[in-house]
């Protein structure tokens, strides 16, 4: 055997060992981290009946409203948008997280919002207003390694701002836990402390699992995902999809009862007003990320063949390839359906002027499959525009079709023969826009669903658990 042979052969099996022990060498470290946390807190834990007094009294001194007492029992509350750009970015996800800040807020709660990252030139006005504190940890930390290992930068980014709460800050009554389940260990090691988390979806099923490398790279990241979401307190879900796929994806949790309680998001509909005019065009409202299916409704459209105009606006970050790489994708698909003259791109618009585009528009397309909730229907609807949408996923919970809008196949003949309905008759769209902010405003609004939250976290809070 050659020199080169015997090197070649020396390198690959050093690089077989380190996949091969890599889970076990993550599940150690994960499991030797706690314990040494562990041992901090009980030699800390003496001090922390004075912190908490101490925090108590920065919160009231925080906050100048008078306390609400309908529920007689308040409670300090942490609300933790653990993903990594929970605050720096748009979406449905980082909407429910807010509007659950403003709405305990306006309970009597005291709240505080820990994050990694917090872009205030591009957030929700709400987190800027001064009704609670925002804490950014760990900004500093990368999000990727050359467009790689995002899971395990979100997981370093998440344990380095529970870390610092847990050792910064005294015990929070009830710690709400976004997204990412690996902070929920460290955060109950404070006992005085319950934690609800709140699966939007779960993320094994969102990453991808195409080569034998990701495979294995993926393996002790889905087996902690399940094993640390059954530590929570309790289990909160946006729709019964999302709470049908949970039990079939985590069957083991499942096996032990632990069923996901169903608190849908909602949207504030005293945002919007009636609209009086309209325009013959079509908006819709997506992050520009594959898996919106954004391509749908130009395709859609295309078939339409109408000299009327079509709207895709969306959240859009130019750090994030896929943004800029889709955005080019469907440039050119517009380009190619010979659309694009009457396609108008929008990045990032502000809650004003997406309420505008709202106002203005026939009827809203949102073309996601599968879609875990979707906030954009609600927000569609609340604003007096019917919404044609995918039937599937959560869509189906939101929708009343023929009634607040269409449930189509996510294919561009079904989606158009919806939008050649509303062309036909105008006043239809206006008639189902009516119908939609009523839906709405009885099911989703802020004001339900801040009623509901309260009721859960203070039943935790107690000791009970839904």
């Amino acid at each position: 055997m050659t020199l080169k042979r015997v090197a070649l052969s020396l390198s690959l099996a050093i690089f077989d060992l380190t996949i091969g022990v890599a889970p076990i060498v993550c599940l150690v470290i994960f499991q030797g981290l706690f314990s040494v946390v562990k041992e901090i807190i009980r030699f800390d834990s003496e001090r922390e009946d004075g912190e908490k007094q101490k925090l108590q009294a920065q919160h009231r001194h925080h906050s100048s409203r008078p306390r609400n007492r309908g529920d007689s029992f308040d409670f300090d509350l942490c609300v933790w948008p653990i993903c990594v750009e929970k605050l720096g970015a748009l979406g449905g996800a980082e909407r429910l997280i807010v509007d659950a800040a403003v709405e305990l807020a306006s309970h009597g709660h005291n709240v505080h919002i820990f994050t990694a990252h917090h872009d205030k030139t591009r957030c929700f006005e709400e987190t800027l207003a001064g009704t609670f504190p925002v804490t950014v940890y760990g900004a500093f930390l990368p999000r990727h390694v050359f467009y790689r290992l995002h899971a395990a930068c979100a997981y370093l980014r998440c344990l380095f701002v529970a870390l610092c709460v847990l050792f910064m800050w005294p015990s929070f009554d009830v710690i709400l836990a976004d997204q990412v389940s690996v902070v929920i260990p460290l955060l109950k090691l404070k006992k005085s402390t319950k934690v609800v988390f709140y699966c939007h979806f779960p993320d094994l099923l969102l990453a991808q699992h195409t080569t034998v490398l990701r495979r294995m790279y993926r393996k002790p990241i889905d087996i902690i995902e399940e094993i640390t979401t059954g530590m929570a307190d309790l289990v909160l879900v946006n729709s019964k999809f999302t709470a049908s796929t949970f039990a079939n994806t985590f069957k083991q949790l499942d096996a032990r009862g632990i069923k996901p309680s169903v608190l849908y998001p909602a949207v504030n509909v005293d945002q919007f007003n009636k609209p009086h005019t309209f325009k013959l065009n079509f908006l819709s409202v997506n992050r520009f990320e594959r898996k919106k299916n954004i391509d749908l409704a130009i395709s859609a459209f295309a078939m339409l063949r109408t000299p009327e105009g079509d709207v895709l606006q969306g959240g859009f970050d130019k750090r994030l390839r896929e943004n800029v790489e889709y955005l080019e994708e469907l440039k050119s698909l517009a380009e190619r359906e010979g659309v694009s003259h009457q396609v108008k791109f929008m990045t990032s618009c502000s809650t004003t002027e997406r309420n505008t585009l709202l106002s203005q528009c026939l009827c809203v397309l949102y073309t996601p499959k599968d879609e875990h909730f979707g906030i954009v229907p609600l927000e569609a609807m609340a604003a007096h525009k019917p919404v044609i949408a995918c039937n599937s996923g959560g869509p189906v919970e939101t929708i009343k079709n023929g009634v607040t809008g269409f449930l189509c196949d996510p294919s561009p003949q079904d989606f158009s023969l919806a939008m050649a309905k509303f062309i036909q008759d105008p006043q239809m769209a206006e008639r189902m826009g009516l119908e939609a902010r009523q839906h709405v405003a009885e099911s989703f609004s802020t004001k339900i669903f801040g009623q509901r939250l309260n009721r859960i976290l203070v039943d935790v809070a107690r000791g009970k658990r839904e």
